[in-house]
């Protein structure tokens, strides 16, 4: 298996710690991505009070907004976060794994189903598994 084309599962957690969806850009899991950033934003959104928002970006001000901010936002934010991260560091964990079936050649790349490493073939999508395709 080429070692490029695994991922590594901390650092897609840690990359979810840094923003929600992050981890799975990474992973090039883009709907996931999208999700995620959708819902982290949506949460924010529904839990955070107007009063909170500050007018200017300045540490000082987003420091305030986050002593200012709500328990109930807090916790769900990390929620949010915390799922977001578990998700990230399990898909690349499952991913690694598929990956090492795939170049053990015990399932098909194509439709994923286990195979017989003596044929050259899947007998369930008919996918060449040795050598390029046939070209007709």
């Amino acid at each position: 298996m080429l070692d490029s084309a695994r991922k590594r599962p901390l650092l897609a957690a840690v990359l979810g710690l840094v923003y929600p969806g992050l981890g799975h850009v990474y992973l090039r899991e883009w709907a996931r991505a999208l999700l995620w950033f959708g819902l982290i934003i949506l949460t924010g959104s529904l839990m955070i009070p107007d009063g909170v928002y500050p007018t200017t970006l300045t540490v000082d001000s987003l420091m305030q907004m986050s002593r200012a901010m709500p328990l109930r936002a807090v916790i769900a934010l990390s929620a949010v976060t915390g799922m977001n991260m578990v998700d990230a560091y399990i898909l690349a964990s499952r991913n690694n794994e598929t990956s090492q079936r795939v170049a053990d050649g015990t399932q098909c790349p194509s439709c994923g189903r286990e195979v017989d490493p003596d044929l050259e073939f899947c007998h369930w999508c008919t996918t060449e598994l040795n050598g390029e395709p046939e070209e007709n």
